[in-house]
């Protein structure tokens, strides 16, 4: 499995090439910028982008406007953010154009080597690795007016649960239930929020996200 890398702390950008090459990934470029990482992902065509959000030459969020323009050249680029900030208006919009294969990720809540490889090969297949607390602020704009107010709370633990990309069997375990109540839970949220309910646990997730991001 291919990755370009992007990360502009040469000690960061090292460790993590090390810790992905010895878990069997293939570093097809470790970057340091912005034009770098364009002009990789656009070379390269990599199997995952693993992205930080602020990047030379600007320093703000030069990281994930280069991973969006890729994503739009190159449709479903798995792209996992790696950053210390949740920037809400592209991380909206880098989650809602429902091709898939996105992840974003705190650098100060990844605790272990294999959540994070765990996370990149998630993103790599198509699937989805959120960080609670990025669903957290992405949800907490939503006031009283928006259908996500109709969810119970229940319904609303299940689909951060589903945000963050985990399956039934999951959530079942993380809220001890059996996987019959987290599918009633899940049919239910998507009547709720007027959307197509489906199996594909990716796709569902990127419809919830999609849905949140739209102005009603």
């Amino acid at each position: 499995m291919r990755v370009v890398l992007a990360e502009d702390l040469f000690l960061l950008r090292d460790g993590l090439v090390r810790l992905l090459e010895a878990f069997g990934f293939e570093i097809a470029a470790a970057v340091e910028s912005g034009p770098e990482l364009e002009r990789a992902l656009a070379e390269l065509k990599p199997d995952v982008a693993v992205v930080d959000v602020r990047l030379p030459p600007t320093h703000t969020d030069e990281g994930l406007q280069c991973a969006l323009r890729a994503r739009r050249e190159r449709p479903g680029l798995p792209v996992l953010v790696l950053s210390q900030h949740v920037e809400q208006l592209y991380a909206r919009e880098l989650l809602a154009d429902g091709s898939g294969g996105v992840g974003y990720l705190l650098k100060d809540r990844v605790f272990d080597a294999e959540q994070f490889v765990d996370a990149v090969r998630r993103v790599a297949v198509g699937g989805t690795a959120m960080d609670p607390q990025v669903i957290q602020q992405l949800l907490a704009r939503r006031g009283d007016d928006r259908p996500l107010a109709r969810l119970t709370p229940r319904e609303r633990e299940v689909m951060e649960l589903m945000a963050q990309g985990r399956s039934n069997t999951a959530i079942a375990q993380k809220m001890v239930v059996t996987e019959r109540a987290v599918a009633k839970h899940t049919a239910n949220i998507f009547i709720k929020l007027g959307l197509e309910v489906s199996d594909d646990d990716n796709r569902r997730v990127l419809a919830v996200l999609a849905y949140l991001d739209r102005d009603r």
